[in-house]
């Protein structure tokens, strides 16, 4: 008899643990619900909710590029084709890096390393970290990132690219025609383009690559191009103007639809873990990150100064210094006092997969940004008191509200299958994302 009274006592125990557990799932999952809601624009989910990358017609397009499988699938492979590599600044640099060398799917479509270099850059390490420059390159001469690339994961959801915003002559660059001669790069606003598909026009001329007929018909892409652009006339098809097309139509399909959060807001509430969901709830409320981090891909264009260190400052880079105008982010676009060290509000997922933070990667894990922000205290001398953003100040987070913060972030936002965006090979049958002798050696393709 005392047998079956301890089962059914343990019976008892255990229903009575799953109904708590129950009800404590389900309090966190309604808490998360309604600060989702509460920092919607539409008041419902939908406004977090990232498109799969097939469904075009969700994914903001420019009206004059508008998206093709044929297109799309171009763009992914002269995104990782170390082939168009073709104009370095020395003969060693040929054919050795990619679009992809600074934007790793691995890293989470960023450097794996603190700053991303082009030509003149070699080795790749496990992730991109032991990128540097050759031996026989001139520090002025390599094509490095004088500020820590973007991630161009979810950038289709960016009006104006860049961390100062300053490409696209649409949004925010109305009425600063001004400076479009002015400040390096910018001349290309003039195509009436939007920001990605006029910064990437720039961009295969400032990387050194070459889109022409003769070399995508070397390489074997005359067919695919041909597929891609069937309405530009043979002589103005293969220009950087198409090719830009043919990358941002890629870009603009990278999604991170298949993290946890955007499984959970689908209504797969299994898909995050409790401590995930109480770092989102602390991401919405308490921390207030969605304040800047107000987009689909809690992204925004818009611009603040946090007083973080410069690329420079952390020393052992090239082609940066104190008097890097990309320094003074968007108010060296516009030359506007008031703009000056403000920065574009960067997309947070896959944050986790590469190590480095902010725009001078000053910082090295998502402790210390989650640190940096609960303390509310700018580190950067050279940026004026009178320029920082009201909204950095000490947030008052406890030691559990920050660890679970950093899980959302690390994890909560973490698309892990970013791999079904990468081909298989490229065309030329070269190593991709980079090909000179020692990253052939890294990524084991030599």
């Amino acid at each position: 008899m005392w047998r079956i009274i301890l089962l059914s006592y343990l019976l008892v125990c255990l229903l009575a643990c799953q109904a708590e557990k129950k009800y404590v799932d389900d309090e966190i999952d309604r808490q998360l619900e309604y600060q989702v809601t509460i920092h919607s624009p539409s008041g419902d989910f939908d406004h977090f909710i990232l498109p799969s990358s097939s469904d075009y017609s969700s994914i903001p397009q420019e009206t004059a590029n508008p998206l093709t499988e044929a297109k799309v699938e171009l763009g992914r492979m002269l995104f990782y084709e170390t082939g168009i590599g073709l104009e370095p600044v020395k003969s060693f640099g040929k054919e050795t890096y990619s679009c992809a060398s600074c934007h790793l799917p691995t890293a989470g479509f960023r450097p794996g390393a603190a700053q991303g270099i082009a030509d003149g850059g070699v080795g790749y390490g496990s992730n991109g970290e032991l990128r540097t420059k050759f031996i026989s390159y001139e520090p002025t001469d390599i094509d490095a990132q004088g500020i820590r690339a973007l991630s161009v994961l979810n950038v289709g959801f960016v009006s104006n690219t860049f961390w100062n915003g300053q490409f696209g002559s649409n949004d925010i660059n109305v009425g600063t025609e001004d400076r479009w001669d002015e400040v390096e790069g910018a001349h290309v606003n003039y195509t009436g383009f939007k920001g990605l598909e006029a910064q990437n026009i720039e961009g295969v001329k400032a990387h050194r690559m070459s889109t022409n007929r003769e070399v995508m018909e070397r390489l074997g892409y005359l067919e695919m191009y041909n597929a891609a652009f069937p309405d530009f006339p043979e002589e103005s098809r293969f220009t950087d103007t198409t090719a830009s097309f043919a990358l941002s139509a890629y870009l603009r399909t990278l999604l991170a639809d298949e993290a946890p959060f955007q499984k959970w807001l689908k209504g797969k509430k299994s898909a995050m873990t409790d401590q995930q969901k109480r770092g989102a709830v602390v991401f919405f409320d308490k921390a207030n990150c969605v304040s800047c981090h107000s987009g689909k891909a809690f992204s925004a264009v818009n611009f603040y100064a946090l007083g973080v260190n410069d690329l420079y400052q952390r020393g052992g880079t090239f082609g940066t210094s104190a008097e890097d105008i990309r320094n003074l982010g968007r108010g060296g676009f516009t030359g506007l006092s008031e703009d000056m060290h403000k920065f574009k509000v960067p997309q947070l997922y896959n944050l986790g997969d590469a190590p480095f933070f902010f725009h001078g990667s000053s910082k090295f894990s998502l402790e210390e940004v989650v640190e940096y922000f609960d303390r509310g205290v700018p580190e950067n001398p050279r940026v004026p008191e009178e320029q920082i953003s009201s909204l950095l100040r000490p947030l008052y987070l406890t030691p559990q509200e920050k660890e679970d913060l950093v899980e959302f972030l690390t994890n909560g936002l973490r698309d892990p299958n970013l791999a079904r965006y990468v081909p298989d090979a490229v065309l030329s049958g070269n190593c991709f994302p980079n090909n000179d002798p020692f990253s052939q050696i890294d990524l084991g393709c030599n």
